[in-house]
């Protein structure tokens, strides 16, 4: 699993190790990393040219140390000084051993414009509100470059701490960070300015009690994916009931159901308008039109996909004492207290549009500020809430580690593919994942098939539900 820290514990771990080792030798440790990274990148050093963009903390010792790496392997390298009195002095005196050169600002633009390879060593991880004025016109120069660019810990500009972006940042293609993931890298905004991610360890010791961020890789999905034993049947995999469609959206609820057979539950219950076109399209479904409360036994329900404004069945489905999901017009149409009281486990799962409405504030506030929104709405609604988007985020309303998802493709961004998302999710809940985990793994799995359907090309919900199989199978390898 990978886990990224916050600010300040990544601070406390550094000074628990500096004071421990012979002074200079975390900083050349970073240095050495990040010197080996940009070479990877370049290809040949030898006669490449860097510019490095050098700030007056201790990212900007990190890339003067990493330059004079570069130049002792024949770069020519310079240092672009924003304030060359706090340049870090130790840095700058090797890279100037190594052959490199220093410069102020005057005729920064020309040497970025002719350089191979950019450091961006403005801004630390304490870093916030956007690049200051003097700084945002070397931005503006980079991005107008052909050079690639190297963020040192995380691109200038962005607030590392929470994935936000407040004003002018540097974009790069890869940002080295040094001894743990920080959560701005792995959530957009700010994950889209950070490129390519590589971890570069330096021996930092740090708690598992202050994980911010969780990742779940192959192997995590893979040991809490369902499996049925020998003896199972297909009540003892669970059953999931769907209540989702409406006359005017009936594939809402072929394609919520089309996730939930997929998702390892043993039966999929339907209750709505829709049933002859589920029926139609997949006959193992088990129909009813009497409402969730005669149904029939199930262990998880999902209530909203295509509902239209059918408040009584979403009613009847939050008064039940199982697992529920609430999606799309289920969001809606759910009484706040009801959900708040509820004894069993709730799992909202709205886009940015849903989570705005249900927060009283705008689609582009909830954007840009992802990981407070999805913990705010966790803990205004006791409930635990799948984000949707670019970066899927899945937050316990018991304040731990957030879960943000690595799959997916922006062609995922299709209409249907969140009704897919709902069955293969209320599924799980169904198996007996805990919400956080159906959550996650669903998520992983959905952004998984998606990628494998689309393979370059545009892809339809369907196609995604049709390849959750195949992505079942990867994870299991």
């Amino acid at each position: 699993m990978r886990t990224a820290y916050g600010v300040e514990t990544v601070r406390a771990a550094e000074r628990e190790l500096m004071a421990r080792l012979p002074d200079g030798t975390l900083m050349q440790r970073a240095a050495a990393g990040l010197a080996a990274a940009c070479a990877d990148l370049l290809g040949r050093v030898y006669g490449s040219r860097v510019a490095l963009l050098i700030g007056s903390g201790d990212n900007g010792g990190d890339a003067l140390y990493a330059g004079a790496r570069l130049a002792r392997r024949g770069a020519g390298v310079t240092a672009i000084l924003l304030t060359p009195e706090r340049a870090h002095p130790g840095g700058l005196a090797a890279l100037r051993r190594a052959g490199g050169r220093a410069a102020g600002t005057a005729g920064a633009e020309d040497l970025i414009e002719r350089a191979d390879l950019v450091v961006d060593g403005i801004v630390g991880i304490g870093g916030k509100g956007g690049l200051r004025p003097e700084a945002a016109p070397l931005a503006d120069a980079v991005a107008r470059s052909r050079a690639a660019v190297v963020a040192v810990d995380l691109p200038s500009g962005v607030d590392v701490g929470t994935g936000e972006v407040r004003g002018t940042a540097l974009r790069a293609d890869l940002t080295v960070t040094f001894g743990t993931h920080k959560p701005g890298l792995l959530i957009d905004p700010a994950r889209e300015y950070a490129g390519v991610v590589r971890l570069v360890d330096i021996g930092l010791a740090l708690p598992n009690d202050a994980v911010e961020l969780e990742a779940l890789q192959h192997d995590d999905v893979a040991a809490l994916l369902p499996l049925p034993a020998a003896e199972t049947d297909k009540y003892r995999r669970g059953v999931v009931g769907i209540a989702a469609g409406s006359a005017r959206y009936p594939g809402a609820a072929v394609l919520a159901v089309a996730g939930a057979l997929r998702g390892g539950a043993g039966a999929v219950r339907y209750v709505g308008p829709a049933g002859d076109a589920v029926i139609a399209r997949f006959p193992e479904t088990l129909v009813s039109d009497r409402g969730p409360k005669k149904a029939g036994r199930v262990q998880a329900w999902v209530v909203g996909p295509g509902a239209g404004d059918d408040a009584a069945a979403v009613a009847e489905v939050l008064a039940t004492d199982v697992p529920v999901l609430l999606d799309a017009d289920g969001l809606r149409l759910a009484d706040a207290e009801t959900v708040r009281g509820r004894a069993a486990p709730t799992l909202m799962t709205p886009h940015a549009g849903e989570a705005a409405a249900l927060l009283g504030v705008s689609r582009e506030e909830v954007e840009g500020a992802r990981l407070a929104s999805v913990r705010e709405l966790a803990g205004r609604y006791a409930a635990t809430v799948l984000l949707k988007g670019s970066t899927t985020l899945v937050a316990g309303p018991d304040r731990g580690p957030v879960r943000v998802n690595p799959t997916g493709t922006g062609w995922l961004a299709t209409a249907g593919s969140g009704d897919v998302l709902s069955g293969l999710a209320g599924s799980l809940l169904a198996a007996g994942l805990t919400p956080v985990d159906a959550a996650s793994v669903a998520a992983y799995l959905h952004g998984l098939s998606a990628r494998f359907a689309a393979d370059g090309a545009p892809v339809g919900a369907h196609d995604v539900a049709e390849g959750i199989p195949g992505a079942w199978r990867d994870v299991r390898g």
